[in-house]
């Protein structure tokens, strides 16, 4: 049980504050019961250094069961309802980590509840539970249940595979589906493929690898071999999609901004009946050696059809190291920039030009124009 003990204000003297005035302090005490404390506030108290981050005004002081919010009243109201939402979290068996309380204090902003929207797990293998960690990644999950073919677009670490993975796996375990298929296109980050030794599948192999070591997180590392010699379970390159037709199953596409137009319209038209549709990919990591990306195509040629989403996640989705949110938005602003100086260096010579043109056909300031003496007569 989590309950406020007391509440009180108290002058609390900022830099902010004008001359003779002080703002008011409030004090919340919080009684948690029923919780291991170090399941709320983290190894080493980490999750309670990310609620104080959240709300940099706000003192939070922790003794035994007793959470103690000291500071500017509106923003101690708003740690006080995101510690509340977390105790009720932990009660309902989620394991808290840092992202979870960043997302959490969000959707509240949204005056939504993260025990609600966060709290829902799509399936649990081994004792732990896979589940949306922000709001973005919970739309995108919501989607894929309400569309037949959903793209999953955003930066590395968003979950966007392993996401589209547990929900293949739940369909087959509620028997939505008789079959998963998982596919990757084979294209090299800057290496070639040839040179790998090897028979062809041993080239192969190490592309399909992250699908695998999924698959072996969601289900019973000693089934899936079973499965994949059965086909229930399928993990190709996306070569070997053509002149199939897909029905009863959950296919997933990963890497889908290494795809070309032909090989994603490809995939697209191999969809048949009671199948889903999952499309993965980063846009702005494409190895492709020359030509369009399939992914960056298809998104302004079926945009406008229906039972097809674009989920859209950003670096507020990231659920990796803290970094990988900031290496993302820092590679944002440069290509951003990059492309702002690329097209200031197009632009310039045409607009010389048209300066140049307009000089050129312009009559000088300071004289008339010449005319002949035969005609001023």
């Amino acid at each position: 049980m989590c309950s406020a003990e007391g509440s009180r204000k108290e002058p609390l003297a900022t830099s902010d504050t004008p001359t003779g005035q002080v703002p008011a302090t409030e004090r919340v005490e919080l009684q948690v019961d029923g919780v291991a404390m170090v399941r709320l506030l983290g190894p080493q108290d980490r999750l309670l250094t990310t609620i104080e981050r959240e709300f940099p005004a706000v003192e939070v002081l922790v003794r035994g069961n007793e959470i103690s919010l000291t500071g500017e009243g509106s923003q101690v109201q708003a740690a006080r309802r995101l510690v509340e939402e977390l105790v009720n979290m932990v009660k309902n068996g989620t394991d808290l980590g840092p992202v979870d309380v960043a997302s959490s204090a969000r959707i509240l902003e949204r005056d939504g509840s993260p025990s609600e929207l966060l709290g829902q797990p799509i399936l649990t293998s081994r004792g732990k539970a896979i589940r949306p960690k922000t709001m973005g990644q919970r739309t995108y999950v919501d989607a894929i249940d309400e569309h037949t073919i959903v793209f999953g677009i955003g930066p590395a670490g968003t979950g966007k595979t392993y996401l589209a993975m547990a929900k293949a796996v739940q369909a087959l375990q509620r028997k939505e589906v008789t079959r998963i298929i998982l596919s990757r296109p084979a294209i090299e980050a800057g290496e070639r493929l040839g040179f790998l030794p090897g028979t062809l599948t041993d080239k192969i192999d190490p592309y399909l690898r992250p699908l695998y070591d999924a698959l072996n997180e969601m289900m019973d590392p000693e089934l899936v071999p079973k499965l994949l010699a059965s086909g229930t379970v399928e993990v190709a390159p996306l070569a070997y999609m053509r002149g199939r037709t897909l029905n009863d199953s959950f296919i997933v596409l990963d890497e889908a901004q290494n795809t070309t137009p032909e090989q994603m319209k490809m995939f697209l038209t191999r969809l048949g009946f009671n199948s889903k549709m999952v499309v993965t990919g980063d846009i702005t990591q494409v190895d492709l050696p020359a030509g369009a990306s399939g992914l960056q195509l298809v998104t302004r040629v079926l945009s406008d059809i229906d039972d097809i989403h674009f989920a859209r996640l950003t670096s507020e989705d990231v659920v990796r190291h803290s970094l990988v949110g900031r290496i993302v938005d820092a590679y944002t602003k440069y290509d951003a920039e990059q492309q702002a100086r690329r097209f200031e260096r197009e632009t310039r010579p045409e607009q010389e030009g048209a300066n140049r043109a307009e000089r050129r056909g312009r009559a000088p300031q300071d004289r008339q124009p010449r005319t002949s003496r035969r005609w001023e007569r």
